[in-house]
């Protein structure tokens, strides 16, 4: 039974992409596999994510053209996918479609909403399957995301709904369709959590609009951190994670420590279960030799104490519905440049 999903973005999520020129664009298109470069610790998370028994669902706006070149990627990194959804954008422009080539609303909802609907083919019941969803800052995913997660919770009104699409210009036979898969969804609260990687350093609090279930996040080990806290994640995956930044990428222990730190101080943990990734970390260190053992210990040290500040000033916080119709002109961020 399918009881958890993960439903990532591509570029500027997983993969660091520009497309800030013709020149980036082209440079992108014409990248072999091998050349496309991964978000630092993305794919050992995403790895992680799968040995947990979550499975991953991919949704990108990069074009259908590009699939064989990201699925290669995909594979050259480990990660293995149940399904693979690419933006049909030469279908758009044969169409005459030209809002669509950029419109992510129109594209990303309605494919969203479809696969939720397929969920009850994999899950009985379907509400048993929750669902976490990875985007970016750069262009409309935290607004997209939060939609779709409050129309399935249903907490949009069809009225509600239509007024957006119509006011973000959604294509008529989109909007009729994706009123009519709200008609058919089962009202449940799927979505955990909306993680957004800060790709454009966008200021976190830019998203309290979209309430604490979106959280955004600098670097993966972040991300590792509140699946963990979710239970959606073992210790040993946030620990990988922390290895690939050190070896790779740089890191110390203070700076693993102080990627928890900055989460709980924008109250996004608990400050729980810290103690299970102290406990795995022993484990491994008593077993032999432990890639970036200083820092992986220096990290623990500074652990507790953090959790220990996150649970003194942790409050829940509600969850007011967003002005979705009031948002809908400036959500995205790259249209409105």
């Amino acid at each position: 039974m399918v009881t958890h999903i993960a439903r990532w973005d591509l570029d500027k999520t997983y993969l660091r992409t520009e497309f800030d020129s013709l020149r980036d664009i082209l440079r992108t298109a014409l990248e072999r596999p091998d050349e496309k470069r991964t978000n630092p610790g993305a794919s050992t998370l995403l790895r992680e994510m799968v040995r947990a028994g979550i499975r991953v669902h991919i949704l990108s706006g990069s074009p259908e053209q590009m699939r064989r070149r990201l699925e290669d990627k995909l594979r050259l990194d480990g990660i293995t996918w149940d399904t693979f959804t690419l933006k049909p954008n030469l279908q758009n422009l044969l169409r005459l479609r030209f809002r669509a080539v950029r419109d992510q609303l129109g594209y990303k909802l309605p494919a969203l909403m479809k696969a939720r609907a397929a969920v009850g083919e994999g899950a009985e019941p379907p509400s048993a399957c929750k669902e976490t969803l990875f985007g970016d800052d750069a262009e409309a995913d935290a607004y997209v995301y939060s939609l779709y997660a409050d129309i399935v919770a249903g907490r949009v009104t069809e009225d509600v709904l239509a007024r957006v699409l119509e006011r973000g210009r959604v294509y008529d036979d989109v909007l009729d369709a994706t009123l009519e898969m709200a008609r058919g969804i089962e009202p449940v609260d799927a979505v955990e959590r909306i993680l957004i990687h800060l790709e454009q350093q966008t200021p976190p609090d830019d998203f309290r609009t979209y309430g604490p279930r979106v959280v955004p996040f600098y670097n993966y080990l972040q991300a590792a951190f509140v699946l963990h806290e979710d239970q959606r994640l073992a210790p040993g995956g946030v620990l990988r994670v922390a290895v690939e930044l050190v070896t790779e990428h740089h890191f110390d222990g203070d700076a693993l420590a102080r990627s928890y730190l900055d989460l709980a101080r924008r109250g996004h943990l608990r400050g729980t279960r810290v103690d299970a990734i102290v406990i795995e970390l022993d484990t491994w260190l008593s077993n032999g030799s432990v890639p970036a053992s200083d820092e992986l210990r220096a990290m623990a040290v500074r652990l507790p104490v953090f959790a220990d500040g996150a649970r003194a000033e942790w409050r829940e916080r509600e969850r007011p519905l967003p002005d979705y119709v009031g948002l809908v002109l400036t959500h995205n961020a790259r249209r409105h440049k």
